[in-house]
């Protein structure tokens, strides 16, 4: 379990493709990663293959790829990373599995004031498990729902955040990890049968 609140911005150092999936080396800064750990990269729950100081090494098997955006990563994207809450930790964000749901695809970018605007087109049935001012995970970063039309999200991105994170570079046809409030993915399915009557 993550809390959406991300700790560093890593490097993309190398990838490579195999029977499996592909793996994917990441320069870090962190020096006491191990085998078997859990990390959420850009929101994803990748498990720690291999660790060297500041560098380590992860793999996402097919069926990962067909659901990220994982299979584009180039050697000198970055990505934001998070390592797994322990317990006891503040939950100063929301609660994040690093299950994506969907790849949305940035619609536009707009700086207003103090902020920066980002709209994102959601597949369909993605924004039934939003609600205006609740919690999503984009590229595993907690935000809040500023606005929701249709299948449109829009989320407010303060300079802090831009500056602690990779979504500063995020432009108009960018792929991005999404992830809905777990509360209202259970509440949607728990509703279902009724729902259909």
């Amino acid at each position: 379990m993550f809390t959406g609140l991300i700790e560093e911005v890593g490097t993309v150092a190398g990838t490579s493709d195999t029977d499996e999936g592909r793996e994917i080396s990441i320069d870090c800064s962190y020096r006491d990663l191990v085998e078997g750990e859990s990390l959420a990269i850009n929101g994803a729950c990748l498990t720690v293959l291999e660790s060297r100081e500041c560098a380590f090494r992860v793999a996402a098997i097919v069926t990962t790829l067909g659901r990220t955006t994982i299979g584009d990563w180039k050697p000198g994207k970055r990505v934001n990373l998070e390592r797994a809450m322990r317990a006891g930790d503040r939950l100063g964000g929301h609660i994040v599995q690093g299950h994506v749901d969907a790849v949305g695809v940035v619609a536009k970018v707009e700086e207003l004031h103090d902020a920066t605007l980002v709209d994102i087109d959601l597949p369909d049935g993605v924004a039934d498990t939003l609600v205006p001012l609740g919690s999503v995970a984009i590229d595993g970063v907690s935000l809040t729902v500023n606005a929701l039309t249709g299948t449109r999200l829009q989320v407010s991105l303060i300079e802090y955040t831009l500056r602690h994170s990779a979504l500063g570079e995020l432009e108009a046809g960018s792929r991005v990890h999404v992830e809905t409030d777990i509360i209202g993915k259970y509440v949607k399915q728990l509703a279902a049968p009724y729902m259909a009557r």
